[in-house]
């Protein structure tokens, strides 16, 4: 009998990937295709829906070739995405009517400004869990139906439909054509009631959109359709907003473990249990996920920029060719480095929540080379896990003795021996920094009776241990620093009058 598999689709913000996972929870291979980031205006983030599903398929159909898999052997499939990114689409047709607004996009600001002050914060977060930010679902539909011609009498007549990334791929990917979300990534919108379960149909009023475009929401483990490849149809059993299915990787089940993980952004997330738990902090209330009829919640800090102001550093700075390389030129600096970058190119998220806030450098003296800059970079997304983690703690009323981490950066060991002196508590990294994926994997294999919850934490493996090590002198000195830089970076871009239009 030929060997059997779960394939984790990890479609993030600058790549889809795909992940093979065999039945003990070995990945056994990965296949990963980039695409085109669009940036029409500043502070303006696109993606091209299609481009999306042609690259999430080929990393799919590719990962089945190199490994000479039939799709027989493909047991189930899970599915976990970048979040808040949203696509309208036509439920006739199927096309796109304008590219996906990304998570990272500022062109809604305005209209955020313009809920606030109709009086919409504490709705939005009673029922939500969120603030009003440009960083949701919720104004980027409302744009689209606002600025792309014919949008509105379209949606007026029921002819569109609206998705996070999760529902574009379920819609396209399933022989069903099903228009479904899982709860996970519903929370990300801004229209979803988290304790309820259910599209708030007041928000939906308020906000100028029809009910009509929502998928259905469902929990997190479950059938969201088939796959069909060579006439076989292979079951979508798992489907997670990418960091909620990190911690799920990562085995998070007890209430107070967290996870911090490094890619584009960097998301620390805490398992709260069976009930939300509101932040007075600037955190995000949010849904963990849905399991075995029962929701699970989580605080969340969002950082907007981490691996991001990496890239930055490489492609634009020319700094370095690879980002690894990061690390040891960061290391050639002496101990102390008076440079602090703020990678607010997207505003700044938790605990500041700052649409107007924009990236900076200071500290800058005639001596200063691209080692300090790469340092102090790196460094940023540290302090800004502990501006999330401080904040965390006080809404939790605990001391978190430990930080999971996963992601690209957290490769990096300096970034994490540097990450474990700021926050005085250990920081463990796992043989596999692969969490997104292997939560996705997880979710299907649960969903399908092959895994249980201990069998999720049996497949992680410490590979190692960072203590902290610095003096609380130099950690508050350095922090102070940190902090001062941010301050003076906060509205930095006056608020606009009006939304931003094609």
């Amino acid at each position: 009998m030929k060997e059997e598999f779960i394939v984790a689709l990890d479609q993030g913000t600058t790549t889809s990937r795909a992940l093979l996972v065999d039945l003990n929870g070995r990945i056994k291979g990965m296949q990963q295709r980039p695409f085109r980031q669009h940036f029409p205006k500043p502070g303006w983030v696109e993606h091209d829906p299609e481009e999306i599903l042609t690259s999430q398929m080929e990393a799919f159909t590719d990962l089945l070739k190199t490994h000479h898999l039939q799709p027989q052997q493909i047991r189930a499939i899970g599915i976990t995405n970048q979040r808040e990114t949203t696509v309208v689409w036509n439920r006739h047709t199927g096309k796109p009517l304008y590219n996906a607004i990304v998570w990272q996009d500022k062109r809604t600001a305005a209209l955020c400004e313009d809920l606030r002050e109709q009086g919409l914060t504490e709705q939005i977060s009673e029922r939500t869990g969120l603030v009003i930010d440009s960083y949701f679902s919720a104004t980027k539909i409302r744009w689209i139906l606002d600025n792309v011609p014919d949008a509105r009498t379209l949606a007026d007549n029921g002819d569109l439909i609206f998705g996070t990334i999760d529902t574009w791929l379920i819609w396209n990917f399933s022989k069903e054509r099903n228009h479904l979300t899982d709860y996970s990534n519903a929370s990300r919108t801004m229209l979803f009631d988290i304790k309820k379960l259910s599209w708030d149909a007041y928000l939906f009023d308020r906000l100028d959109i029809p009910l009509s475009m929502a998928p259905k929401a469902m929990p997190s483990a479950g059938l969201f359709g088939h796959l069909v490849i060579d006439e076989h149809p292979i079951p979508i059993m798992g489907v997670a907003g990418d960091q909620q299915a990190a911690l799920f990787g990562q085995g998070c089940f007890e209430i107070g473990d967290s996870k911090n993980t490094y890619g584009t952004g960097c998301f620390m997330l805490m398992n709260t249990g069976k009930e939300p738990k509101w932040s007075s902090n600037g955190l995000l209330t949010t849904i963990a996920w849905g399991l075995d009829n029962e929701v699970y919640y989580a605080l969340e800090g969002s950082i907007f920029i981490a691996g991001a102001a990496v890239q930055w550093l490489r492609d634009e700075l020319q700094f370095f060719e690879e980002a690894p390389d990061s690390e040891a030129i960061a290391l050639s600096t002496a101990k102390d480095n008076p440079v602090y970058v703020v990678p607010a190119f997207s505003g700044l998220g938790a605990p500041y929540w700052d649409m107007y806030a924009r990236g900076a450098i200071f500290g800058l003296s005639r001596d200063t080379g691209i080692a300090h800059i790469t340092r102090a970079t790196l460094d940023s997304l540290a302090y800004q896990t502990k501006d999330v983690l401080d904040a965390m703690q006080r809404d939790a009323g605990t001391q978190l003795t430990q930080l999971k981490v996963d992601g690209g950066a957290s490769a990096n060991n300096y970034l994490m021996q540097f990450q474990a002196d700021m926050l005085d508590c250990e920081v463990i990294r796992y043989k596999s920094v692969e969490s997104t994926a292997m939560g996705a994997a997880a979710l299907a294999a649960v969903a399908m009776g092959i895994w249980d919850l201990e069998q999720v934490k049996e497949n992680k493996s410490i590979e190692q241990v960072f203590a902290p090590a610095m003096n609380p002198n130099e950690r508050s000195s350095k922090y102070l620093g940190w902090q001062e830089a941010v301050a003076r970076t906060r509205n930095w871009m006056a608020p606009m009058k009006k939304t931003e239009h094609l």
